[in-house]
C-alpha cells in the first residue's frame, strides 16, 4: 500500500512539474513575442540598387501569430515576393518563410530574442541557415546567412 501511494505522489509530482514547465515555456514564447513588438510596421529599404525598392510589413493576426510581407521592385515590376509569419507554436516561437523558390514552408527556430533584434536558425536549410534582424531606433537591418555567405538588408521605419 505505501509502494502505491508512493508511486501515485510521483506520478502527481511529474504532472504538477509538466504543467508548471508548460506554463512557462508558453509565457517565455509570448513575452519573447512582445520583445518585438518593434517590428511591427512598414518598414523601407535603404540599400536597394538604384531604381529598385523593397519594403517589409508586420502585423499582428493574433497574440500568437504576427504576419509579414517582403515585396521587391525593380522600377514599377514587382520582381519578389514572400510571405513571412511569426507564430508561437508547440511552446516555441518561430519565423516561417513562404518563397517561390521553396515548396514548402522554411520554419526557422527562434534562438535569442531582445529588445532590440532577434535570432532564428534552421540548420537543415540550404540557404539562409540563419536570419538576424536587429534595431536601433527607426532603423532595421536584416542579415539572412549560412557560414561565410550573406546578404545585409537595411531599412527605415515609415511614418
Amino acid at each position: 500500500m505505501i509502494r502505491k501511494q508512493k508511486a501515485i505522489s510521483l506520478c502527481l509530482v511529474l504532472v504538477a512539474c509538466s504543467i508548471i514547465c508548460f506554463g512557462q515555456s508558453q509565457s517565455t514564447a509570448r513575452e519573447d513575442l512582445g520583445k518585438m513588438n518593434w517590428l511591427l510596421g512598414k518598414w523601407s529599404r535603404t540599400n536597394a540598387k538604384p531604381g529598385n525598392s523593397a519594403i517589409e510589413n508586420w502585423t499582428r493576426k493574433s497574440d500568437t501569430e504576427w504576419i509579414g510581407i517582403g515585396v521587391s521592385m525593380a522600377g514599377p515590376d514587382t520582381t519578389f515576393v514572400e510571405k513571412l509569419k511569426i507564430i508561437i507554436e508547440n511552446n516555441r516561437l518561430y519565423y516561417i518563410a513562404d518563397v517561390p523558390e521553396n515548396r514548402e514552408l522554411i520554419y526557422f527556430e527562434m534562438t535569442t530574442v531582445t529588445e532590440n533584434g532577434f535570432v532564428c536558425e534552421n540548420p537543415m536549410h540550404d540557404f539562409p541557415k540563419k536570419i538576424e534582424y536587429q534595431r536601433k531606433g527607426d532603423v532595421m537591418s536584416a542579415r539572412v546567412s549560412a557560414g561565410d555567405k550573406g546578404s545585409d538588408f537595411l531599412f527605415r521605419r515609415n511614418p
